[in-house]
């Protein structure tokens, strides 16, 4: 994206009048969406944004530029604007790269090749599915997203790389009108893909899972409120554990004391059944890639190991200073931002145990298939969660779907709480995690699972 020998003046610049560390962070990111509403496409969009990143470091201290002007002229000049917010003194440091491999992009068909009529005709394709579903669907939206984010990075240790990401995404959202008012269903799913991704993923069963859910939900009683047993579906609740446990887990937030898992390395913290993984190298899943955004190869860290905290995720910068490996969970959501720690693929690793035989062990209870979104305070690690799909569980059988309710918990315990897993993982759907104003592309996945208490907010007697 730059030639060599640009970036090593620029690393040079960046250093001459003194720092321990620099960086020079490239992309070039490309995007295109697609949104059909009651019928009629609303809205295409696509963009384009290219621009570069210069971080200096001196001790303590980070200074940061960013430009659009990938001139000689504009990344010297914004090379000495970080330095001179980082600097200390004189000296200069002469910069040895290594070389540069060619960025990689496993897909077959960039979407950046294919007409916006065919990303509308799935659009269309997809309504027309969730409106055949029943007489009670009364609105449909569709949207459709594509992005393609070609990376390079490079740094005064001599690490000169890139990387190639490509996703598509879809999702479905129906509103059924009945008797209880209005109720909607959802279904969405995304992979670090190219448009071959629609070869498999089937747009119209996307319209009815949605639209059914929708219809399904006019019958829905009321949640309980009160204590009970919570059995989450396969890939329905990983954003629970994601926001629940994995930020606490951020080395960053550890580092501030603001986690509930601070100082607690090699302690049990979850039950003996509990695995958490973060892995940025699941094959094409939401939060893949080959390297993070300061150009360490993406890695599987083990966090939790049979209930003991094992390990925290690490930037790079983080790691260095506590003399430690990084964990390449270094990220940032554009050239204009630093990288911080974040998530990649966060999930509880399988169990054991026949999910059906789950359900059947389970008197009485409630059974969640979908979580929607929640709030977190890492600090003390409570919780409160939607859930956008459940169902009553009676006599160890599914039995009457729910209104939407919510959950409310605490991370630390719901971990020590999981009584049986099940052998089902699976991911749920992609996912944007927002932190310190950033959104990443994330994914989160989990196995059948009982958590053995936990709080319903619904309006049942």
């Amino acid at each position: 994206m730059l030639d060599p020998s640009l970036v090593t003046q620029v690393l040079d610049a960046a250093l001459r009048t003194g720092g321990d560390f620099a960086e020079v962070f490239v992309e070039d990111a490309r995007s295109s969406s697609a949104r059909l509403d009651d019928g009629r496409v609303e809205e295409v969009t696509s963009g384009r944004s290219r621009g570069a990143g210069i971080r200096v470091v001196v001790g303590d201290t980070t200074g940061f530029a960013h430009t659009a002007d990938l001139s000689p002229r504009g990344l010297l000049a914004a090379a000495e604007a970080a330095s001179a917010v980082a600097r200390r003194g004189g000296g200069s440091t002469t910069t040895a790269l290594a070389s540069r491999p060619e960025p990689h992009a496993d897909v077959l068909v960039l979407p950046e090749t294919v007409s916006k009529a065919a990303k509308v005709e799935l659009l269309t394709r997809a309504d027309a599915a969730a409106r055949a579903a029943g007489g009670g669907i009364r609105q449909v939206t569709a949207t459709y997203a594509d992005s393609r984010r070609r990376i390079m990075i490079a740094n005064s240790d001599g690490l000169m790389t890139g990387d190639d990401q490509v996703k598509s995404r879809f999702a479905v959202q129906a509103v059924a009108s009945g008797d209880t008012g209005l109720q909607t269903g959802r279904e969405s799913q995304g992979l670090g893909r190219g448009f071959e991704f629609f070869d498999d993923f089937d747009v119209e069963e996307a319209g009815r899972a949605a639209a059914t859910r929708a219809l399904t939900k006019l019958r829905a009683r009321p949640a309980p409120s009160g204590t009970l047993p919570v059995v989450i579906k396969s890939g329905g609740g990983g954003v629970l554990f994601h926001e629940a446990c994995g930020h606490g887990l951020e080395a960053d937030l550890v580092g501030k004391r603001a986690s509930v898992f601070a100082g607690r390395l090699g302690e049990l913290v979850a039950s003996p059944l509990v695995t958490l993984v973060d892995d940025g190298t699941m094959r094409s899943e939401w939060g893949t890639y080959a390297v993070d955004d300061e150009g360490h190869p993406a890695a599987r860290n083990v966090l939790i190991q049979d209930g003991v905290l094992t390990d925290y995720m690490y930037d790079f910068l983080r790691a260095r200073s506590e003399s430690r490996p990084v964990s390449t969970n270094g990220r940032r959501q554009s050239y204009r931002h630093l990288p911080m720690v974040r998530m990649t693929n966060t999930f509880l690793v399988n169990g054991t145990e026949d999910p059906e035989e789950i359900i059947r062990q389970t008197p009485h209870g409630v059974y969640v298939a979908q979580l929607g979104g929640g709030q977190v305070n890492t600090t003390t690690g409570d919780f409160v969660f939607g859930m956008t799909e459940a169902y009553l569980i009676e006599d160890g059988a599914i039995t009457e779907p729910l209104r939407d309710a919510n959950l409310i918990g605490n991370g630390p315990e719901v971990l020590t709480l999981i009584d049986v897993v099940g052998n089902d993982f699976a991911m749920g759907p992609p996912g944007t995690c927002g932190k310190d104003g950033q959104g990443v592309p994330v994914g989160d996945g989990q196995p059948t699972l009982r958590v053995q208490a936990m709080t319903i907010g619904g309006t049942a007697a």
